[in-house]
């Protein structure tokens, strides 16, 4: 799956954004801005997960994401994906697959995790909820946005995503703050919204 968006790389955002009309990351970015009031935005730090090319974090970057006083992390497996991207949008980049278990991205850091786009056939797995909880810290935010036929389509997610989603919330992780369906999220495909306030002990 890396291989593959090591090749795509290169004409990524023009397929997906500019000819498809994929709004994942449009619509990351304001779920986000109501997560992270104002005032707390310059300290905030955020992970951007299957960062791909870095369209969310351009997204953050563009809306005041990009104080002096904090940052914006990238996860992804790709290196191809990691080379198209902007410079100076990410502080740190990791180069990894989420949901492996072998995670260098730092545990209890972020207030912000975030995924758009990530979660797919032979993509996130659902260890993966493991990892977003463990980077993030207590009474921080994890954002997914997903295309909602996934929940159906997708093996591993059928029947599974959502319960285990539940079961994070069942053994105290985290709590769901909202789930929407929003129209036209890639094409005239349906997205899903996921956030989660985690609430993980101290």
């Amino acid at each position: 799956m890396a291989a593959g968006y090591d090749e795509w790389s290169e004409n990524y955002e023009e397929m997906m954004i500019w000819k498809g009309g994929y709004r994942g990351p449009a619509i990351t970015l304001e779920v986000a801005l109501r997560c992270v009031p104002l005032e707390r935005r310059a300290k905030a730090r955020v992970l951007d997960v299957a960062a791909g090319t870095g369209c969310v974090g351009s997204e953050l970057h563009r809306e005041d994401f990009s104080h002096s006083h904090w940052h914006i992390d990238a996860v992804d497996p790709s290196e191809g994906m990691m080379k198209q991207r902007e410079t100076g949008i990410y502080t740190n980049d990791f180069l990894e697959f989420i949901g492996s278990g072998h995670s260098t991205v730092p545990k209890d850091t972020y207030d912000l995790v975030v995924i758009s786009g990530g979660m797919g056939e032979g993509h996130i797995p659902l260890s993966g909820l493991d990892d977003l909880v463990r980077v993030a810290k207590n009474g921080g935010f994890v954002i997914i946005v997903m295309r909602h036929e996934y929940l159906q389509t997708v093996p591993s997610y059928k029947d599974k995503l959502e319960p285990y989603m539940d079961q994070l919330e069942a053994d105290g992780k985290w709590k769901k703050v909202e789930r929407r369906i929003v129209p036209n999220y890639f094409c005239d495909k349906e997205g899903l919204v996921f956030v989660f306030r985690i609430t993980k002990p101290e």
